[in-house]
């Protein structure tokens, strides 16, 4: 998105047209589904189904070799790694030998196609959303507060503290010396010296708690690029790949009210993990190592035999023992653990969280098959999780940051607390692709009314 204006008044010009593409989406999806299958049904002849199931169990194996490299050590590790690499060589080598690897070939590619246009289908229907941003003068004594040593030294790669003191922002930097600053210290002296703007440059764990300052005192926020991953930045639209560019909110941005979450009174603003991941964030060695840290740590951890055993209860809902909890602010656009994620909103109010329980090589094959569709992930929203363990204290990693709480861990979301202000133009948050349900894909093509829509507009 490259304007954000004040309100939006609907999402297609003609009111029948995003129900109109969308069924034309689904039609089109359905119809490579036959082709699909049709092209299976007559390349592979007699015997060539097997053939091509093998291609589904080569996955599957796949997928239980996984496990065994990862809930293992010594010998079965090894296999499992072997597994892992040779199955689906081994299935591209019987395609190849067998003269069906073109009928494999465009099978996927049909069913890939079917896929992207059964999600461009319910994409077509989503509910666009009302307000985006917020025209609001620039602020005349902002502050910003900059971690030198966050993403690698990206403040002094961009010149960020120049190129910020030219815009009229004070500028206050952290890790410069042996000591350490307290971001929160330091917005509150910024607080009482009369800033109108808090401002970080550094990782998401100081912007929450340089966030939570501002929503205090319902003061305007601004992100500025400069960690690691920035995953907040991605979801509010921000160029990742150039931290400069964020820097436009003070003279030329937009307000968006955001949530903001809490867990045991700290503030977060991408996830709270508990579990395996939690347990190997603790290690001092992870930050130099991690491939090495989480394959020493997670044979024990993947088999009970080390960390606490967690019940987890989200809103009315429980999760009773699962190996790997994950609770964001606002919920991720899909559940599942192995694809990267985005959020389209962070403004439902909503917890996103999801659980992951994964018992043996068969569930780790099951994974491999269907994804977020496997009987091992948990995928649900709430205002209130709550997580108990066997233990007074466990492992909590807090926006990335490795943190040990007492029990029982309490999760909620402020609902519109922060204000973040974010340049007027920007790239925009990136398309999350929702996870394909078959049965709304055909009531679009039927024709039917569509009972739910999407809400995500991905663009903030």
């Amino acid at each position: 998105m490259n304007e954000t204006r004040t309100t939006r008044t609907g999402g297609d010009a003609r009111p029948y047209g995003g129900v109109g593409r969308a069924r034309g989406w689904a039609r089109v999806a359905l119809l490579l589904v036959a082709g699909c299958a049709a092209v299976v049904a007559t390349g592979a002849g007699t015997g060539g189904w097997l053939v091509l199931l093998a291609g589904l169990a080569g996955l599957a194996l796949a997928g239980a070799g996984a496990w065994w490299m990862l809930a293992h050590r010594g010998g079965l590790r090894i296999l499992g790694g072997l597994l892992a690499v040779t199955a689906p060589v081994g299935v591209l080598t019987l395609y190849a030998a067998s003269g069906l690897w073109v009928v494999a070939v465009g099978a996927l590619a049909l069913w890939a196609s079917a896929l992207a246009s059964a999600r461009a289908a319910l994409r077509s229907v989503r509910r666009p959303k009302g307000t985006h941003g917020r025209r609001t003068p620039p602020p005349r004594r902002p502050v910003l507060i900059m971690n030198v040593r966050s993403g690698g030294g990206k403040v002094e790669k961009h010149d960020l503290v120049a190129r910020a003191e030219a815009l009229g922002a004070r500028v206050v930097l952290l890790g410069t010396g042996d000591g350490w600053n307290d971001p929160v210290v330091e917005a509150r002296r910024a607080v009482a010296e009369g800033a109108d703007l808090l401002g970080v440059a550094g990782g998401d764990g100081t912007q929450a708690l340089v966030a939570a300052v501002a929503a205090e005192h319902d003061l305007p926020f601004l992100v500025v690029a400069a960690g690691t991953r920035n995953h907040f930045a991605m979801d509010l639209g921000l160029d990742r790949t150039d931290p400069v560019r964020s820097l436009d909110a003070l003279t030329n941005g937009v307000e968006l009210r955001v949530d903001l979450g809490d867990v045991d009174g700290r503030p977060f603003v991408n996830t709270v993990s508990f579990g395996a991941y939690a347990e190997i964030v603790q290690n001092p060695e992870y930050r130099e190592a991690k491939a090495a840290t989480a394959l020493e740590h997670l044979p024990d951890l993947l088999q009970g035999e080390a960390g606490p055993a967690l019940d987890v209860r989200a809103d009315d809902a429980g999760l009773h023992t699962p190996q790997a909890v994950l609770v964001s602010n606002n919920a991720y656009a899909r559940a599942d653990p192995l694809g990267g994620g985005r959020r389209p909103r962070l403004d439902t109010g909503l917890l996103g969280v999801i659980g992951v329980r994964v018992e043996g090589p068969a569930q780790a094959a099951e994974l491999a098959l269907l994804g977020e569709r496997a009987s091992g992930i948990t995928s649900l929203t709430a205002r209130r999780v709550v997580v108990e363990a066997d233990t007074a204290r466990i492992p909590v990693a807090v926006d990335g940051e490795a943190l040990e709480l007492p029990t029982p861990v309490v999760c909620t979301v402020r609902p519109s607390v922060l204000r973040v202000r974010v340049p007027r133009h920007r790239p925009g948050a990136a398309y999350a692709p929702p996870t394909v349900d078959w049965r709304r894909v055909v009531r679009l093509a039927l024709g039917h009314s569509d009972p739910r829509t999407i809400k995500d507009a991905y663009d903030v």
